[in-house]
């Protein structure tokens, strides 16, 4: 009766040996590179929002002023026929 006892003891240290790495692989979220892709971990949708402010919608507004002040400047006169 002794070594039953400590048969399962034993198989039950095994058993919990084997199931603790396990737990902890699939209860932990993890952000892998594969083929060049970055993929999300399992908990992606329930992350906190990153947020950025908008910028300027055209990026080149100074340049795209400072061509129509110069065509503005560049006014042909009419030709005399």
């Amino acid at each position: 009766m002794n070594r039953a006892k400590s048969k399962s003891k034993v198989w039950g240290r095994y058993l919990a040996l084997l199931a603790l790495p396990s737990a902890a692989v699939s209860l932990t979220g993890c952000q892998i590179d594969a083929s060049g892709q970055t993929l999300p971990s399992p908990y992606y949708l329930s992350d906190d929002i990153q947020y950025f402010a908008p910028g300027p919608g055209f990026k080149l507004a100074r340049e795209a002023a400072a061509q129509k002040e110069q065509a503005a400047a560049e006014v042909s006169k009419p030709q005399a026929q």
